[in-house]
């Protein structure tokens, strides 16, 4: 061990100066003369101190490019030290600064923002002139419906591929004697405004599981919507529609070889509480859509109104004139008398 001592202390650090010179050599020996040599960058002697600063600083600064590769050469700490790639990189641990993030408003701008939409909106409702008020009434009511559309969209389930279902085929006297039935007994299935939900097909059902009839009311129910209802329900619960009532009310027969599913309510249907949602929406959709045709003839019947009055306003000047052309014939002519 103590042999080694002597031999380590012999060796020695190079000096940045003696590194410029090594690399400025062995590019000057480079066997292509076609490719692009660098002049000579820097003439050191051994002892220039302000040299070896200069040095540092600029190969630290600037990295020297070889064709399509940036080597840079850090001589901190008295060692040479090469790195090749981009420097930015290099310089931050290999990893890329992320872009910078958007300034995010505060509290108050966005106060101060909505305050200033308030405003315009209360100066046009304000606005003396009549078409402003309609036009913002119009343009409001246009998104909303727009934004109504967009919510409906959510509350559409995709069919699920059924098997195919054979309906039994009833002859007249066997529907006769099921209408029969089912008029007289008093079991019945209500459908409300939520429409048909996972819940009626549910409680149809149940109801089969005693009676191999039973009666589905509609209320309340628009024209025509009864029928849809009973094709909806006859394909979810796989019934058998027997008649329908101008009550709105439809009579299902079970089958004759009727077997309860063990999921009794449907996967493609809405639930209690999203149906519920559904119905509200639509309902503001056909206000909100009446109310839009309804501004669409406000708007339509105060141009007409304008039209006819600027019409008005160009004749009665007109008028005016053909009065004065007729005075002066009289006046002329009682002259020429």
């Amino acid at each position: 061990m103590a042999s080694l001592v002597p031999r380590l202390l012999r060796r020695r650090t190079l000096q940045p100066a003696q590194v410029l010179r090594s690399l400025r050599d062995s590019w000057m020996r480079l066997p292509d003369a076609s490719s692009p040599r660098p002049a000579p960058l820097l003439h050191c002697s051994p002892g220039d101190a302000g040299c070896v600063l200069a040095a540092r600083s600029w190969w630290f600064y600037s990295p020297v490019r070889y064709g399509s590769t940036a080597v840079t050469l850090n001589t901190d700490g008295g060692f040479a030290r090469f790195s090749v790639g981009d420097s930015g990189t290099r310089q931050n641990g290999g990893q890329k600064q992320p872009p910078a993030n958007k300034k995010k408003m505060s509290r108050k701008s966005k106060v101060n923002q909505l305050k200033w939409f308030r405003l315009k909106a209360k100066k046009k409702m304000k606005s003396p002139n009549p078409e402003v008020r309609i036009r913002y009434k119009l343009e409001k009511a246009k998104r909303k419906e727009e934004w109504l559309i967009e919510k409906l969209r959510k509350y559409e389930v995709p069919r699920v591929p059924e098997p195919v279902h054979d309906p039994e085929i009833l002859t007249e006297e066997e529907k006769f004697y099921l209408k029969r039935t089912g008029e007289k007994k008093k079991n019945y299935v209500p459908v409300g405004r939520r429409g048909v939900f996972g819940g009626v097909v549910l409680n149809m059902h149940l109801h089969w599981k005693k009676h191999e009839t039973m009666k589905v009311v509609c209320k309340p129910c628009r024209p025509g919507q009864v029928y849809e209802y009973a094709e909806e329900l006859a394909r979810l619960s796989k019934g058998t529609v027997i008649d329908i009532k101008p009550n709105n009310t439809i009579i299902f027969y079970r089958g004759k070889n009727y077997v309860q599913p063990k999921v009794m309510s449907p996967p493609d249907t809405l639930s209690k509480q999203k149906a519920l949602e559904k119905y509200r929406y639509e309902q503001s959709l056909e206000h909100t859509s009446q109310f839009i045709e309804q501004l669409e003839k406000e708007l339509e019947d105060y141009q007409k109104h304008v039209i006819l009055f600027k019409n008005r306003d160009r004749a009665i000047p007109e008028k005016i004139s053909n009065k004065d052309a007729i005075v002066d014939d009289l006046t002329t002519s009682s002259d020429t008398e």
